[in-house]
C-alpha cells in the first residue's frame, strides 16, 4: 500500500510538471515580439526560429515554433536531455522577464511573496544542504562556484554570487560558527527577482544551484 501511495504521488507530480511545461511552451509561443522579450530576459535572438539563453553557466537553445529546448554548447551537449524541471524554469523565466534592472538591494527568500510559508521547504532543499556540505569549509564554496562563473561577495565568512540567469544573481553566504554556535548560511536575492520568476520557481532554482555545487565536490 505504501509503495502504491508513493507511486501515485510521483505520477501526480510528473503529470503536474508536464502540464506546467506545456502551458509555459504555449505562453512563450504566443509572444508576438520575441526580440523584445529576449531583450528583457537577456536571451540572445539568433534568428526568427531560434534563441539561446544562459542558465547556470550553460547555454540552452530554444527553437520555434515547437519550443524545443536543448543544450547548445559544450562537449556533452549532443544528445543530452534537458531535465523537465530545468525546461520549465527556462520557459518561466523567458515568459515572465520584465527587463527590470537589478537594484543592488538584497532580500532573503522569506521576503518574497509567500516566502514565509514556503520557507521550511526552502530551508530543507537549499540552506540545509548548503551548510551541511560547505559550512565547515566555507572557502571551498568559492572554489567550487568559480566553475559556474561565481564571484566572491563580501558577506559572512564566505559568500559567492552566481548569475543563475542573465538578470537573476543568487548570493550564497556562509558563517563558520564556533565551539558554541553551529555554522549557518543564507541565500540572498536581488529585490527585482519577482519580476523574473515566481517564488516557487526561485526555490527550485536555488536548490538546483546548491546541488550542482555539491555534486561537483571531489567526494560527492
Amino acid at each position: 500500500m505504501m509503495k502504491d501511495r508513493h507511486s501515485a504521488s510521483r505520477g501526480s507530480r510528473e503529470e503536474g510538471y508536464a502540464l506546467s511545461y506545456e502551458l509555459a511552451r504555449e505562453k512563450l509561443a504566443a509572444i508576438s515580439d520575441l526580440e523584445e522579450q529576449c531583450r528583457k530576459s537577456g536571451a540572445r535572438y539568433i534568428e526568427p526560429d531560434r534563441i539561446t539563453l544562459d542558465y547556470l553557466s550553460q547555454s540552452y537553445s530554444i527553437s520555434f515554433p515547437d519550443v524545443d529546448i536543448s543544450l547548445s554548447e559544450g562537449p556533452d551537449s549532443a544528445g543530452t536531455e534537458v531535465p523537465l524541471t530545468d525546461k520549465i524554469l527556462l520557459l518561466h523565466y523567458l515568459v515572465q522577464a520584465e527587463g527590470t534592472p537589478t537594484t543592488g538591494t538584497m532580500i532573503t527568500f522569506k521576503q518574497m511573496p509567500g516566502g514565509v510559508s514556503y520557507y521550511p521547504a526552502f530551508f530543507g532543499r537549499v540552506i540545509g544542504p548548503l551548510v551541511k556540505h560547505f559550512g565547515g569549509q566555507p572557502d571551498l564554496l568559492l572554489k567550487t562556484a568559480e566553475r559556474l562563473g561565481g564571484k566572491e561577495a563580501q558577506i559572512g565568512d564566505a559568500s559567492v554570487t552566481v548569475n543563475a540567469f542573465p538578470h537573476v544573481p543568487v548570493t550564497l553566504a556562509l558563517w563558520k560558527g564556533d565551539d558554541e554556535v553551529a555554522p549557518s548560511g543564507n541565500v540572498l536575492l536581488d529585490a527585482s527577482i519577482s519580476d523574473y520568476l515566481p517564488t516557487e520557481d526561485v526555490a527550485v532554482l536555488c536548490g538546483n544551484l546548491v546541488w550542482k555545487l555539491v555534486k561537483s565536490l571531489p567526494s560527492a
